[in-house]
């Protein structure tokens, strides 16, 4: 157990690092748009409102958010309670399928998508119709559709999550007293489950609302997360980027604050641990193959950007037209994806970045963990919300924040005489301290949580002899409890490795100069390049896949049941 002393230590020097990395690109932002030639005005503010164009961007992403998280949650919900509920033969296997789409970021299945179903594309081809655009000349609905998608998982895993910690005799009272399945089901499961589903609806809108690749890929511009893309070039010229930018960060904190108001103080509805072990029904025969036909349904349906992605990297370039598969196929485009002159140096770029945000990560995430399980400090509540606010912060708005940071800092007249350190304090001469800290800040509640947990599940006792034999607390760290929590540790590391790999906003919005693009950001430039531009970054989306599925496999042995923690609000 930390001492008081030391415990205060760590949290004002955490409170510190989070003020520098976290309240600072925020607060730049803010007053970048309330604080204008000296005074305060609401005049951009209101601007934002008054803007035919932003007002239509603005309601476009609200509409994205609510219809993607509303689909998803159709997938996710029924799915969650038939695998509580029920057991069957190869149910494993079918849940296990179901977390497959968060082995691809979303903009880059958007490159299989708009193969599947453009107006030459697989699906006309395959039902001999003719060139018919199935998601129309807005894209909203192609959007809607591949985000939710994409982000179903998150539901998923929280809905199922919450379904496990379901006493069951709450449920066998219900019966005994003459309630049916439905009434139990609507008055019982569902309002128990409802903090664990508004959880995980609150981080897939916020997703939604605010992700810039997929709307990028799929054409669809009036939508605000690209406008504020479009911006950048005017984040020193005017206060209207600003004012957009922070309309977007209310929004956003203000639903996961709503959520946490909520639904925040009714965990106590659900015990932490069932007080006696839920039994699925066994169903076996023609029941168990209709309820398995769901799971096989949603997994075929969100496999097919992952299909089309894989097909277009196989195709001859221009031989996938009119045709249910490519007329030709070729390995050629991994070679010269892999070849290309942005590729090699992207892919050096996002391991040196990743690599380094994950360092920081851990040490931050550990020490936050450590403070937040092993004191009695009041702080540490207030510690835990902070480590956490990553969550409800955009990645849109932090790397907006550290760009407008990072213009402050480039205009400071002490930097005339340190070309270098201005170098390394300017976005547009070399990002990588300000992709580093995103990368790091974005995935720190992965870490958190993966230590919170490990330290929860480790007894303090072999800590205390230690500290009794004369043990310094960091010794004690280094000695016993660091080696204690390191499959977790490990499992954390890994997601968030692999998370800052594939980062989008980020990339996309701080890397403005080719020689320190990552791989998603070579990704977007070269399906901009014509001809065989689509070609080459679905051979890139493959890899990235790949990447994505061994490291999530390889937590998911490490974690278990936990990794959806992970994935929690």
């Amino acid at each position: 157990m930390l001492s008081n002393r030391t415990a205060w230590l760590l949290t004002l020097l955490l409170a510190c690092v989070f003020g520098l990395l976290l309240v600072w690109p925020v607060a730049r932002v803010i007053s970048g748009g309330f604080y204008v030639n000296g005074r305060l005005t609401a005049h951009y503010l209101l601007g934002v409102f008054r803007n035919p164009i932003y007002a239509e961007g603005l309601f476009n992403s609200l509409r994205i958010a609510f219809g993607a998280t509303a689909l998803a949650a159709s997938f996710a919900l029924p799915l969650a309670w038939l695998a509580h509920t029920f057991t069957f033969r190869g149910q494993r296997l079918f849940t296990a399928l179901l977390l497959v789409p968060m082995v691809l970021p979303p903009f880059v299945g958007a490159i299989g998508f708009m193969q599947i179903f453009s107006p030459y594309g697989m699906l006309n081809a395959l039902l001999g119709c003719g060139p018919v655009d199935w998601f129309g000349h807005s894209r909203y609905f192609g959007v809607v559709l591949l985000q939710a998608l994409s982000f179903y998982p998150i539901l998923y895993l929280n809905v199922a999550a919450a379904l496990a910690n379901i006493d069951p005799a709450l449920e066998e009272a219900a019966q005994n007293l003459g309630a049916n399945g439905w009434t139990r089901l609507r008055r019982i499961t569902l309002p128990l489950v409802m903090p664990g589903l508004f959880a995980g609806g609150t981080l897939v809108f916020i997703a939604c609302f605010t992700e810039l690749g997929t709307p990028l890929i799929m054409n669809y511009s009036r939508c605000a997360a690209v406008q504020v893309y479009d911006e950048l070039k005017e984040i020193s010229a005017s206060p209207f980027p600003y004012a957009l930018v922070t309309v977007v960060l209310v929004a956003s904190v203000a639903l996961y604050t709503l959520s946490r108001v909520l639904f925040g103080g009714r965990a106590y509805a659900m015990q932490a641990k069932a007080a006696s072990p839920h039994t699925p029904t066994r169903v076996s025969g023609a029941k168990g193959v209709l309820l398995a036909l769901p799971f096989l349904a949603i997994t075929l349906l969100a496999l097919m950007p992952h299909a089309g992605v894989l097909l277009t990297s196989f195709s001859v370039p221009g031989a996938w037209y009119r045709t249910v598969l490519p007329a030709q196929f070729t390995t050629a485009n991994y070679a010269e994806a892999l070849g290309h002159a942005m590729t090699l140096d992207a892919i050096r770029n996002s391991l040196l970045f990743s690599s380094l945000a994950v360092l920081f990560n851990l040490v931050l995430g550990v020490a936050v963990a450590w403070v937040v399980v092993r004191s009695r400090i009041r702080a540490r509540g207030v510690l835990d919300a902070m480590a956490m606010i990553p969550l409800a912060v955009p990645g849109l708005v932090m790397a907006f924040g550290f760009i407008a940071v990072s213009a402050s800092l480039a205009g400071l007249p002490q930097l005339q005489g340190m070309p270098r350190l201005a170098a390394v304090l300017d976005v547009r001469v070399n990002p990588t301290l300000f992709l580093v800290i995103a990368y790091a800040v974005r995935r720190l509640p992965y870490m958190v949580r993966a230590a919170v947990a490990g330290l929860q599940q480790t007894s303090t006792a072999l800590e205390e002899a230690g500290a009794n034999l004369g043990a310094t607390p960091l010794a004690v760290l280094r000695r016993i409890t660091l080696p204690l929590i390191m499959a977790n540790l490990i499992a954390g590391t890994l997601l968030a490795f692999a998370f800052s790999m594939l980062e989008v906003s980020d990339s996309l919005m701080l890397a403005q100069k080719m020689a320190y693009y990552p791989i998603t950001k070579t990704i977007f430039e070269l399906f901009q390049l014509v001809g065989i531009g689509r070609y080459l970054a679905a051979a890139l989306g493959v890899w990235a896949m790949l990447f994505l599925t061994i490291t999530i496999a390889g937590s998911s042995l490490l974690l278990g049941k936990k990794l959806g923690a992970l994935f929690r609000a």
